[in-house]
C-alpha cells in the first residue's frame, strides 16, 4: 500500500485515519471496528462491504 495514499484515505463512516494490515490486505478503522478490503492494490471503501472487527481484533490493533 502506497504510504501517500494511506495518509490521504480516511474511514468513510467516521473520517478517522486507517491502519493497513498487510497480512489481511485490509484497511482498518479502529474506532468504527470496520475493515475495508484491498483488492489488487485498490481499497474498497464501501461501508456496506466492510467487515466488522471483533472487540479482540480491534484491541490487538490498538496495541
Amino acid at each position: 500500500m502506497d504510504k501517500k495514499l494511506l495518509e490521504i484515505l480516511a474511514c468513510p463512516s467516521c473520517k478517522s485515519s486507517l491502519v493497513y494490515v498487510q497480512e489481511e490486505q485490509e484497511l482498518v478503522c479502529i474506532p468504527c471496528r470496520l475493515a475495508y478490503t484491498v483488492r489488487d492494490d485498490i481499497p474498497i471503501m464501501l461501508i456496506n462491504e466492510a467487515r466488522e472487527l471483533s472487540a479482540d481484533e480491534a484491541d490487538a490493533l490498538r496495541s
